[in-house]
């Protein structure tokens, strides 16, 4: 679990205003689960997403996105995976591959979380903020995701990674704006995927999946 433990560049959990951050959100809790709620509605509910409220600066490494205020789902869940860091609870990154819009091609990347809770084992998380057609949860055991599978070629990606994949940092570290973030979302090849689902979330409209 170490590497889900220990910082890296983009998930700076040991910044000082992320660890204290972090020190707040868990300050009188006891349980890591709960810990691990109140860091996850933290990123969700007071971490703007940035197509959501049309804002810059486009932000990647975790202590930016907690001094900016705002991020696309990947910065947020740098974020998120660096709070629960820094409370000594795994974390790393999981992926979706999802429909831009409409349920048809082009596809995007779309940013989550994996964090590890006894007894539950790792459970996947949704920071990227709700709203209207969009809702995740804390809900252990049951997953509560932002989005389902819906069309043929989009995925939920197996793995956890314990950090970014590069090709996410590079889009966010190339543009400066969250337009053009939002015409260059970053996309990869599905090589080995579940496409099934283990939850069953009402389906957002088309249109809520645009500008992850």
């Amino acid at each position: 679990m170490n590497e889900f433990l220990e910082p890296n560049e983009q998930i700076d959990s040991d910044h000082p205003e992320v660890v204290r951050q972090a020190l707040a959100l868990s300050a009188g809790l006891k349980d890591p689960v709960d810990v691990a709620r109140a860091c996850f509605e933290f990123v969700r509910d007071v971490i703007r997403h940035s197509w959501d409220f049309q804002l810059n600066p486009v932000t990647c490494r975790a202590s930016d996105v907690l001094k900016y205020g705002t991020g696309y789902c990947y910065a947020k869940s740098h974020l998120l995976a660096a709070l629960l860091r820094a409370n000594r609870i795994p974390a790393g990154l999981c992926y979706q591959r999802l429909t831009i819009a409409n349920d048809v091609p082009p596809f995007c990347l779309h940013d989550l979380n994996a964090v590890f809770l006894e007894p539950y084992g790792w459970y996947r998380i949704d920071a990227r903020g709700n709203k209207p057609g969009v809702s995740a949860e804390f809900c252990p055991p049951l997953e509560k995701l932002a989005f389902p599978i819906l069309s043929e070629g989009e995925a939920d990606f197996l793995e956890v990674w314990a950090e970014p994949l590069p090709v996410v940092v590079k889009v966010l570290e190339m543009y400066g704006d969250y337009l053009q973030v939002s015409q260059n979302l970053p996309d990869v090849p599905i090589v080995r995927a579940n496409k099934s689902n283990n939850f069953a979330p009402a389906a957002p409209d088309a249109a809520s999946r645009a500008g992850f």
